[in-house]
């Protein structure tokens, strides 16, 4: 016998491809699990720098509606600083997780990326009903959640926390590019583009370079390049800890706003 799911799709409830940028938040606050949060990380594929994650809640109805959101690789600089001002000015509530080289380096790109999920998440100044994430699954959240893929594309949340993430560590490797003036940090951001490879090989790593990372190990080894375990690989996840992660740590750093303080 041939059953038509689609006949068993509540009406209203399932997000069309075409609703737009919001269509997820309004089919999850319709079904009763507003407000509804995004979590978004940048830095993870850089070789230098922290990881930032960063998480919002938009505000409900029009004031929640930003002109020009999308996913922030898909901005210029300047309209992503634009759009950041108007994300932790209206947004109901936001955070952004800083996640320092030497803890990445400690437990893991990847670990470090999902307990961020959630730190960030605990440091916004409201419980949400529902979280989406870009892609990751985000195990131990005390609320239902949704791996949205290309979330930042598809879900409005999810592309306002890209954008919080990726200016807040921006700025910070703007920052590390003054304090580091080798490496052109300011320009790549920490990625591993081919001026930033010669720097590394012409200067070795600076303090905020990954050595988890296995082109950061070569260039410490002077080329010679033992193998080591790659972040963000199944090895790395598979990989032993050294020790419990210590999220009170100095090498963390939060910062979480709220609608109503600028």
């Amino acid at each position: 016998m041939h059953i038509d799911v689609r006949a068993y799709r509540p009406r209203g409830l399932t997000p069309r491809r075409d609703a737009g940028l919001y269509a997820y938040e309004r089919v999850l606050e319709r079904a009763g699990f507003g407000p509804v949060a995004g979590v978004d990380e940048a830095g993870r594929g850089a070789c230098a720098g922290p990881l930032v994650i960063g998480a919002v809640v938009l505000a409900p109805g029009r004031r929640g509606r930003l002109e020009g959101l999308a996913d922030s690789k898909l901005l210029t600089a300047a309209r992503r600083e634009r759009l950041y001002a108007e994300i932790t000015a209206t947004a109901a509530a936001w955070s952004a997780l800083i996640v320092s080289r030497e803890e990445i380096d400690r437990i893991g790109l990847h670990r470090c990326n999902i307990a961020g999920m959630r730190r960030a998440l605990a440091g916004l100044n409201m419980v949400p009903g529902y979280v989406l994430t870009d892609g990751f699954r985000v195990p131990g959240l005390v609320v239902p959640g949704l791996p949205v893929p290309k979330g930042d594309r598809v879900a409005a949340c999810v592309a306002a926390a890209s954008i919080v993430a990726k200016v807040t560590r921006d700025r910070i490797m703007v920052e590390l590019g003054e304090r580091y003036p080798d490496y052109g940090f300011a320009v790549h951001k920490g990625y591993a583009t081919r001026a930033h490879t010669a720097a590394l090989r012409e200067h070795g790593p600076c303090p905020e370079h990954r050595r988890s990372f296995i082109n950061v190990a070569r260039a410490a080894d002077g080329g010679a390049g033992e193998t080591t375990v790659v972040a963000g690989t199944t090895e790395e996840e598979d990989a032993p800890v050294s020790g419990e992660t210590d999220w009170d740590a100095p090498e963390y750093e939060d910062t979480a706003g709220r609608a109503d303080v600028a």
